[in-house]
């Protein structure tokens, strides 16, 4: 009889998704390939939309699909990753609704965790800041938006109002730039259409970038261009210039500059889960998971990781490919293939 071969998922975002998706299609009806997969959410979440929620643009039905829906033959676990013995090939899980602990055992493993937002130690701008990271934080940040519309709007204090329509983005990566796009239009004809005492005069739009340019994942000459489109939409573009301290009306900008606003948006970093990070492995200085050319850990050749966790290089230039949505695509192509020609031979 066939021995089972069990693999294991961890991650519910666009890689783990994806690795589940394809090989499910690989190993259709095919007994001894057990497929279990987890994630803390019990839905995949279309992350790139979220700017568009947090400018009620869409609702968050829209970018939300619940994972069993996509468990044609896989086991669904919604638990959070408390530790991982690779030399046992075991993974304890705690489940989201009572903490119960779980050890999963697996043959192969994928590794597809995401990020955490990354505050660099500053528990202030941590404490004063909203973030885009999930369905609620995008909510959450709409919800400010209308607060602050209709507060300003009560006003005659008008450097009060000024203050309330204050808007200030914190890292030009994608997140940052869509998030500031997306609060600049909602708020502008929000107050063209609806707050008209409020007045587009009082209105202020600003993206702090570290960087000469924002986006800096599109290089130069496109992110030069991006910062010029933002400008002419009314979005003041702040360069080479980092945030170092924010209280519940201000932000401070390591130029000297202070910002006075309620509402402050932090999209200026990530870092890795100390779960990963505290594996027994190779890592970069990031802490991300250095794999090879199949995406497999080099100590390992039964776990692949991909994603935001995993340090992965383009071969031409030697960089790090950025942590995005179309790179955990491609990648979990990858790993999908190669897994299936790893059991199968083929």
């Amino acid at each position: 009889m066939p021995q089972i071969k069990k693999i294991l998922i961890l991650g519910g975002g666009f890689g783990g998704i994806n690795v589940l998706k394809t090989i499910q299609n690989k190993f259709k009806n095919e007994p001894n390939i057990r497929i279990s997969i987890v994630s803390k959410d019990n839905y995949f979440l279309y992350t790139p939309m979220l700017p568009q929620v947090s400018s009620g643009l869409i609702h968050p039905s829209d970018i939300t699909i619940p994972i069993r829906k996509l468990c044609k033959q896989a086991e669904f676990y919604q638990a959070s990753i408390s530790s991982m013995d690779l030399e046992q090939k075991l993974v304890t899980i705690t489940r989201t609704f009572d903490g119960k602990v779980r050890a999963l055992d697996y043959d192969y493993l994928i590794i597809a965790l995401g990020s955490n937002t990354n505050f660099f130690d500053n528990k202030n701008i941590e404490e004063h800041s909203f973030v885009i990271k999930t369905v609620e934080d995008a909510i959450a940040i709409h919800d400010q938006i209308i607060h602050m519309l209709e507060s300003a709007a009560q006003t005659s204090d008008v450097d009060f109002k000024k203050k309330l329509m204050t808007f200030t983005v914190v890292g030009s990566g994608f997140a940052g730039v869509e998030t500031m796009g997306e609060i600049n239009y909602l708020v502008r004809e929000s107050v063209k259409n609806f707050y008209p005492s409020i007045g587009e005069e009082n209105i202020s739009m600003n993206l702090v970038a570290s960087e000469e340019f924002i986006l800096p994942e599109l290089g130069p000459k496109l992110g030069k261009d991006a910062g010029k489109y933002l400008r002419k939409a009314g979005v003041n573009v702040i360069t080479n210039t980092k945030a170092v301290d924010a209280g519940e009306d201000f932000a401070q900008l390591d130029n000297g500059e202070k910002i006075p606003c309620m509402t402050l948006i932090w999209a200026a970093g990530v870092v890795i889960d100390p779960i990963i990070s505290s594996l027994k492995c190779k890592h970069g200085k990031s802490g991300k998971l250095k794999v090879g050319k199949y995406l497999r850990l080099t100590e390992y050749e039964n776990i692949f990781a991909l994603g935001d966790c995993a340090l992965i290089t383009n071969p031409s230039t030697g960089e790090a490919y950025p942590p995005t949505a179309q790179n955990s695509i491609h990648q979990s192509a990858t790993v999908a293939n190669n897994l299936y020609s790893m059991i199968t031979g083929k």
